[in-house]
């Protein structure tokens, strides 16, 4: 059982989590013990609060996902981990998370609030709603930002993270939701009903469109912002970032990825490279004197 509970709740997924280091890494505060030790706190609180969100909507889907070629794999609609295991889980990581996120702080403890409440209404009502689906999602990854914002003093933290953040969030929503269609076929609208409200076509478009964006607002945020050396050395960047995007659009258009965006970053070695010299090159820009 406890290898089917670790795999219920979704640690690969936890690293969607590590977005809350943003603040603190573009607030230039990385190596200053207080402000990181209370992100990694968050960072523990946030992966709690999100495996309660999994199991949750693990019960939601029981049906469907036994219908699904791959998530009929998973521990609770395999019958590997118990309903009654995944619901004490659910309750436990979901309030426990609550209790101590207030207790790291009021404004931390909202948005782990924010969070939970708005994943519940996912999982229950708005996965089914095609658009609001992948805002929702999308939602999350900026609640994230916020949490970071919130555990430490900020000074120098640019607004343009959360526009940066937000198009991104959709982009890869984008990709997963094409995946699921490609992968799906004709009984798509089966195991997921909101996918009856998309199609090929019209999700390609809109990942023309937030791919586009993104690179946009990404180049604007590197040499507009204030918290940024005035050298603009940060524009060199900028070529991590198209290389990652171009780099999963071949993966879900040529190689029928993307169902899984976590997985793709721990297994595509180009994607992974790209992250590591990006992490880098963005923490010799604020840090070292160049």
């Amino acid at each position: 059982m406890p290898k089917n509970f670790l795999r219920a709740v979704r640690p690969k997924q936890w690293i969607k989590n590590g977005i809350i280091f943003s603040a603190l890494v573009f607030d230039q505060q990385l190596f200053k013990v207080g402000p990181l030790l209370r992100t990694i706190g968050g960072f523990v609180l946030l992966c709690m609060a999100a495996s309660a969100v999994y199991l949750i909507n693990d019960l939601a889907d029981l049906e469907q996902d036994r219908q699904h070629p791959t998530k009929r794999l998973r521990p609770l609609a395999s019958g590997a981990l118990s309903m009654a295991v995944g619901r004490a889980a659910a309750i436990i990581l979901g309030v426990g998370s609550l209790g101590l996120g207030f207790a790291l702080g009021p404004g931390f403890g909202l948005i782990l609030l924010t969070y939970l409440g708005t994943n519940l209404l996912y999982s229950f009502y708005l996965k089914h709603i095609p658009i609001i689906d992948v805002l929702v999602l999308a939602s999350g990854f900026v609640l994230r930002v916020a949490a970071g914002v919130v555990l430490i003093t900020v000074q120098r933290f640019s607004p343009w993270m959360y526009v940066c953040v937000t198009l991104l969030a959709l982009f890869i929503g984008l990709g997963k939701r094409r995946a699921e269609m490609v992968l799906l076929a004709d009984s798509a609208n089966s195991h997921r009903r909101v996918l009856d409200g998309y199609t090929l076509p019209y999700i390609d478009h809109l990942l023309t469109i937030v791919s586009s964006t993104t690179i946009v607002a990404y180049s604007l945020y590197t040499f507009s912002a204030d918290n940024l050396p005035a050298n603009h050395l940060m524009m060199l960047t900028i070529p991590f970032v198209i290389y990652g995007i171009f780099r999963y659009l071949y993966l879900i258009h040529v190689e029928g990825e993307g169902g899984a965006p976590e997985d793709l970053l721990l297994r595509d070695r180009s994607l992974m490279a790209t992250a590591a010299l990006w992490a880098i090159s963005v923490v010799v820009v604020l840090y070292l004197p160049l």
